[in-house]
């Protein structure tokens, strides 16, 4: 039976486009009663038998009103969703095991407000809950915890409305064609830097390294270094953090080494912990305000630094 009923999950959400832009209409919009709504039918019921059974009139005029009250919800209930527009902006990046934050854009194309519209990746049932202002937009964030790392399918979404009574539930299923790239996991605790390697143009022998987790070309923080040589990305992070963490570039080491992330240096045999440790040394160099270069099979990214040498890394280690 689980697998039937898997293959019958799989077939009609592939008979479901992908697109990170839906409107919803008559087509793709469904409606049936909560089970608020069926015991409101069964108590209408007993007070209907009651009622001709008694011949009470009072009895008629309550089951006539609370059936009619249930039945002009269901188009204001499937008016709330119908022409809601949604939007799937593009997603970030995120490291495996963290969750990954989708933003969702939903706009009304008429002046009259919807209420209560409430988004969730399907079957998780944690739902993001927003009013839309007529004519307006509101956005909503829902996330999901991928499973592996690289480029990652956006999970199937679910919007749906029990405006306004709750004896109706109206419901659409999305499924947005965007990916999300998932990095692999940092290694915790990061373990220290690999040495320096000795640049083809160095004049110098090569030395190592002063201590764990330090590269040639910087050091702990000495009285009476220049000012010039101190690593102030770093030096602004330790005042943020209220640490007294400073370090200092050593100039003479400095020309003479690079610091390469090397896979065959992290000493371990599975793929994934490599990429890990490797993950780890890119955090970590780009924390220390390092210059560094990301070596994998197949692959030679030179050394740089700031920002976008730090997301050129983790992207290959990504796509690895």
């Amino acid at each position: 039976m689980r697998g039937l009923a898997a293959r019958w999950r799989s077939w009609w959400q592939a008979r479901l486009p992908r697109t990170d832009t839906l409107v919803l209409g008559q087509r793709n919009i469904y409606i049936l009663p909560t089970r608020s709504g069926w015991m409101l039918a069964f108590t209408l019921l007993v007070l209907l038998v009651g009622s001709i059974n008694f011949q009470l009139n009072l009895g008629y005029l309550l089951t006539f009103l609370l059936a009619g009250s249930a039945a002009a919800s269901i188009p204001l209930c499937h008016g709330t969703l119908r022409g809601l527009g949604l939007h799937l902006q593009p997603p970030e990046p995120q490291f495996l095991g963290h969750a990954a934050v989708l933003e969702l854009q939903l706009s009304a194309n008429r002046r009259r407000p919807r209420r209560a519209v409430a988004l969730a990746v399907h079957g998780s049932g944690q739902w993001a809950v927003a009013d839309v202002p007529g004519g307006g937009s509101a956005s909503v964030r829902v996330a999901f915890s991928p499973q592996r790392r690289g480029l990652q399918p956006i999970p199937m979404l679910t919007a749906q409305t029990l405006y306004p009574l709750g004896v109706f539930r109206v419901w659409a299923l999305w499924r947005p064609a965007a990916q999300v790239l998932i990095y692999p996991r940092p290694e915790e605790p990061p373990p220290p830097l690999p040495p320096g390697e000795p640049r083809s143009s160095g004049t110098g022998a090569s030395t190592s390294a002063r201590g764990a987790g330090e590269f040639e070309g910087v050091r702990a923080y000495q009285r009476g270094d220049p000012m010039r040589l101190v690593v102030w990305k770093k030096a602004a992070r330790a005042l943020a953090t209220d640490s007294d963490e400073l370090v200092s570039r050593d100039s003479h080491q400095d020309q003479r080494h690079d610091l390469w992330l090397d896979a065959a240096a992290t000493g371990l045999s599975d793929p994934e912990a490599r990429l890990s440790r490797l993950a780890s040394w890119v955090l970590q160099a780009d924390r220390l305000g390092l210059d560094y270069g990301l070596r994998l099979p197949g692959l030679r990214i030179p050394p740089a630094g700031g920002s976008a040498q730090r997301l050129r890394c983790l992207e290959a280690l990504a796509r690895a």
